[in-house]
């Protein structure tokens, strides 16, 4: 569980610092500048601003905090105390088991697979690997121009109604009378990647603390979603270029990689197995008497087409004049309510898949900045660090965006 957090603050990991009477921690100078903060002073230009952030998706840690612009080596992936799997050369740390560095031969307290993993030969724990913020943008931008499934103008009509500031955000207010969609080309969902992905989005029980069980058919579902998006131009895109910078040694290793931190089953009730990547940020889930994670457009639609959801108000809408775009919106779903939900409009399933997974890959628990059609755009992505899978890979807590210009 995170911690409550002061009520002015929103997305914030630790609130253990005692709040002023406003209700605003006293963290020092540090935060005056933060795009968390409910009232931020004025900041120089260009200005980011927090679309989808939430106590329930927040920061595991303060070290959220960091900076987001610095480069993060390719040892940070993946780590397992008991093991080298992306601890390569890493910086001698006294509270782990078994160390990975070049001098731990000299000491004799490598870890059991230093020889396999560190030796001479080059592998994605070499910091000579680490993914540098411009080949994030170039790749975005290449993922971005490839997607020829996304929606074209024409394909939907929205009808965005009211929105307000990030101040108002939690008063539940519906200020739209209408639906937010006002036509969809349903056409769409016959393309063979939405059809896969439509498949899964009611394979969940949406409520934590109830474990899933998948029928077989489920199951293959998954099978079939991931092998729909890989012959797409998108997801060929990105499994080359995270092969090139020595992170997949093979196209199998890279989809049961995705299967493994997309689908993986994990806790976040008192139940084994109730949540997923997956299942959070595509389908949504509700804990604690609120909507969480739920950052899908296709989703959306479907739900307010039956009735489901109520479309309340936006706090931002994208600078794209073409699909994708981004809305930040307050909804209510069938009785449960979200604050900020950020969304791509008219992306297709496997644009979407791709640029949170390139994020997750390359700058796990913090904001990964990209660039689409020359906008500036980061996504925050958190893992999940209670259970891991194979020699000490982490699940996908969430992923959604979080910034863009004004």
């Amino acid at each position: 569980e995170f911690p409550e957090c002061c009520p002015f603050l929103v997305g914030l990991a630790s609130c253990a610092p005692p709040c002023d009477e406003r209700g605003v921690q006293t963290l020092g100078n540090s935060l005056s500048s933060s795009p968390f903060l409910r009232d931020p002073p004025p900041l120089p230009e260009p200005r980011l601003q927090s679309l989808s952030l939430s106590d329930e998706e927040g920061p595991p840690e303060p070290k959220a905090l960091l900076d987001p612009e610095d480069e993060i080596p390719a040892s940070y992936l993946y780590s397992s105390p008991s093991s080298c799997q992306g601890r390569c050369r890493e910086t001698y740390d006294k509270h782990h088991p078994c160390h990975c560095n070049d001098r731990c031969l000299e000491f004799g307290n490598c870890c059991e697979d230093f020889g396999n993993l560190c030796g001479d030969h080059e592998g994605f724990s070499h910091s000579s690997d680490a993914i540098t913020k411009e080949e994030l943008k170039s790749i975005s931008e290449t993922i971005y121009r490839v997607d020829i499934n996304k929606a074209q103008k024409k394909d939907i009509v929205l009808n965005s109604q009211n929105q307000i500031s990030p101040a108002e955000t939690g008063n539940q207010v519906d200020r739209c009378p209408e639906p937010l969609f006002k036509y969809v080309n349903e056409k769409l969902f016959s393309k063979p990647t939405y059809a896969a992905f439509i498949n899964l989005l009611n394979n969940y029980q949406r409520a934590t603390g109830h474990g899933e069980h998948f029928s077989a058919q489920q199951l293959e579902e998954q099978v079939v979603f991931l092998r729909e998006v890989m012959k797409t131009a998108v997801m060929k895109e990105l499994y080359s270029f995270l092969r090139h910078q020595n992170r997949y040694g093979s196209q199998q290793e890279f989809v049961e990689d995705l299967k493994n931190m997309w689908f993986g089953l994990y806790s976040r009730g008192n139940e084994e197995g109730d949540s997923s990547g997956f299942e959070h940020v595509f389908s949504g889930e509700v804990k604690k008497g609120k909507v969480t994670g739920f950052h899908n457009w296709i989703r959306f639609y479907l739900q307010e087409k039956e009735g489901l959801l109520d479309y309340y108000s936006h706090n931002y809408d994208g600078p794209w004049d073409s699909y994708p775009d981004v809305l930040a919106m307050q909804f209510n779903w069938d009785g449960y309510y979200k604050e900020v939900g950020s969304v791509f409009i008219g992306s297709s399933p496997e644009f979407e898949f791709a640029l949170y997974s390139l994020c997750f890959i390359t700058r796990p628990g913090k904001k990964c900045h990209l660039s689409l059609g020359g906008y500036p755009l980061a996504i925050q992505t958190y893992t999940w660090d209670k259970t891991t899978y194979g020699n000490g890979k982490k699940y996908i807590a969430t992923a959604y965006v979080v910034s863009s210009t004004q």
